[in-house]
């Protein structure tokens, strides 16, 4: 029972012809659908449902929503009721509301940002099919994304007000949705409060993380790649199409992930990463980064602050 993994994000973009061109040709993800409001549906290569990504015509960035994938269709229904026995409200969205998507549950999450869970989409199969499948396509555009794997969330943070959403939110994604934690970020006097945690369904290092900021938005969405040397083809993928990077490839201390940070031409900032960092299990020991280590822990070749990294986001 319960959420199996992460399974679409719905971004706000100013110009489709140009967000389609980024996530086409640089990422390398295939346009699957669009429906009569304009919206643009894409899939990466190596997943098997319809879609991962909705592109929304919008007049400014940022995340719509973010979804993931239940089990089955009856665990709708019990999380519904542990959500509003927490406290948050809730709406079920009738099936269609999405196209090729079961009826969906919708709801804020703290922060403010809007989750829906679902159990249903239809599966058309990865591009290399699961009868004796090749390991990759012919064919593959840009960086050649595998699959969009997680998101990291800005949450309102002001520990001189006592407002920390990040908290609010990881207690909401462990006590209901049955989360587990992986990192955090500790800081302020005996590091205290928590001002990032990492989280996971599954046994990779975080299917969702939030961290603190001076208000809620989106920091990125993150794409699966299998290697190092994969990092680095994609990073020569953005610069011939003028891409603009964010953070150039290098390796994370959390989650021990090898990235590169860049934005999509509406500023949506993505992510590509490799390695699977560690094995994630329910009983692992929590790994904590103190504040005078958190560059460290975000960047851990120079353990430099990069601005930017925290103060623009959508």
């Amino acid at each position: 029972m319960g959420i199996l993994r992460i399974g679409h994000a719905s971004l706000r973009v100013m110009d489709m012809e140009q967000a389609l061109r980024h996530y086409e040709h640089v990422l390398g993800m295939k346009r699957v659908m669009e429906d009569a409001d304009g919206h643009v549906y894409l899939k990466c290569w190596d997943e098997w449902d319809r879609y991962s990504v909705i592109l929304t015509p919008a007049d400014r960035a940022g995340m719509n929503h973010v979804a993931y994938k239940v089990e089955r269709d009856a665990d709708l229904d019990e999380l519904q009721g542990r959500i509003e026995a927490y406290g948050i409200a809730t709406r079920m969205l009738p099936e269609g509301t999405l196209p090729a998507t079961g009826r969906m549950l919708a709801f804020a999450l703290p922060s403010g940002h809007e989750m829906r869970l679902y159990a249903h989409k239809e599966c058309v199969g990865t591009d290399v099919g699961s009868l004796n499948p090749d390991p990759w396509p012919d064919g593959l555009r840009g960086a050649g994304a595998h699959w969009l794997d997680h998101c990291l969330l800005m949450c309102e943070f002001n520990p001189e007000t006592g407002v920390n959403t990040v908290a609010d939110n990881a207690r909401f994604m462990a006590e209901v949705l049955d989360f587990y934690l992986t990192e955090q970020i500790m800081v302020g006097p005996d590091g205290a409060i928590q001002a990032g945690a990492f989280m996971s369904r599954t046994n990779t290092p975080h299917d969702i993380a939030f961290v603190g900021g001076p208000s809620s938005g989106l920091h990125h969405i993150s794409f699966f790649l299998d290697s190092w040397h994969d990092v680095l083809k994609a990073a020569d993928i953005m610069a011939k199409n003028r891409t603009r990077i964010d953070v150039a490839p290098t390796r994370h201390g959390i989650t021990r992930g090898e990235t590169i940070y860049f934005f999509d031409p509406s500023g949506n900032r993505n992510e590509t990463f490799a390695g699977l960092g560690y094995l994630a299990q329910r009983d692992r020991p929590v790994i904590t980064w103190s504040e005078d280590k958190l560059w460290s822990g975000i960047f851990y070749h120079t353990g430099e602050a990069v601005p930017s990294f925290t103060e623009v986001y959508t």
